[in-house]
């Protein structure tokens, strides 16, 4: 059996999204010939956000695969090559970098820019996973839409749930935010707002032990929760319940060879995508739990590729 192919670039871009596209471009652009790598579902986690309102340059409101597709064309048209592999391991302690595909293929490369993201968190109940799909979400612009005058719960107690939980507003009829402690994490701002808002009520000191719903149609119809400081177990009647705890970052194949903190997102230099080995760069919601905005995440990728060109042309 013959050795599988191996492929050298300047840069090896692993990861897509508007991390990724937007260091592909501009690398592209400093003719440094980018290799990017993307798994099965390319685009990241816009190709499950629908509406996107906030991405600059856009008056009306536009949606988020389409935004994927036009960064994924525009990135191949100044010439980036696209290859469609999963990552399964890296070296990052040789010259030059070496990673390896499911597909077998090896690539090789003077500097890496790492733009693999960030999943959202579970619960991880039996139930929960279960009803996946089946009124049990972890995207609220992907499917508040199919809780028109329904009852939702929302489970969480940063920003994320609670723009969540104000989103869903516009949909469900009554949205209930189930909460673990006793007060939120969110900006004050966004609590001030949850507060006057007539159609969320917030469950304290609670957690979800199990989603009840129905097998045939399978549907969800209501939560068991209970109340950590008193035990108690209450059942209640909600339609959809989403998930808002937080992501994980896709950082396990970097495990050992890169620094992160203890949530695992990859750490940088100040002002910079570097990472602790010169030459690699992380970018988007790998490194920044911040943000986490398709705007900043481009940004960063951007940063990355003129790092990573100015990195090269030293060396």
């Amino acid at each position: 059996m013959s050795e599988k192919p191996t492929k050298h670039t300047k840069v090896l871009i692993i990861g897509s999204g508007p991390a990724g596209y937007t260091a592909a471009v501009y690398a592209a652009r400093a003719m440094l010939k980018p290799v990017l790598v993307h798994g099965m579902q390319p685009g990241g986690q816009l190709t499950i956000t629908t509406d996107v309102e906030n991405y600059p340059g856009f008056a009306d409101v536009i949606q988020g695969p389409w935004l994927m597709e036009q960064m994924k064309e525009q990135a191949k048209t100044v010439g980036t090559e696209l290859i469609e592999d999963h990552i399964s391991s890296v070296d990052l302690k040789s010259s030059p970098f070496v990673a390896v595909g499911d597909s077998g293929d090896k690539y090789t490369a003077d500097s890496i820019i790492i733009s693999t993201g960030a999943q959202a968190r579970w619960l991880n109940l039996e139930s929960e996973q279960k009803y996946k799909g089946f009124g049990v979400s972890a995207c609220a612009t992907c499917d508040g839409f199919f809780f028109k005058d329904k009852t939702v719960a929302v489970v969480g107690g940063g920003n994320a749930a609670v723009e969540e939980a104000m989103f869903l507003t516009k949909f469900a009829s009554k949205v209930k935010l189930i909460h673990r402690r006793n007060s939120l994490r969110a900006e004050k701002l966004l609590q001030k707002k949850l507060m006057e808002n007539k159609k969320i009520e917030i469950i304290w000191d609670s957690v979800v032990e199990e989603v009840v719903g129905d097998e045939n149609p399978k549907n969800v119809k209501g939560l068991k929760i209970k109340n950590i400081k008193t035990n108690n177990i209450e059942e209640l009647k909600i339609d959809g319940l989403f998930i808002a705890i937080g992501h994980d970052p896709a950082t396990q194949l970097f495990k050992d060879q890169l620094k992160m903190d203890n949530e695992g997102y990859l750490i940088t230099k100040p002002d910079s995508t570097e990472t602790n080995i010169p030459g690699v760069y992380a970018a988007g919601d790998v490194k920044d739990k911040t943000f986490r905005q398709a705007v900043t995440a481009a940004g960063m990728g951007c940063m990355a590729a003129l790092e990573a060109e100015k990195h090269l042309s030293h060396n």
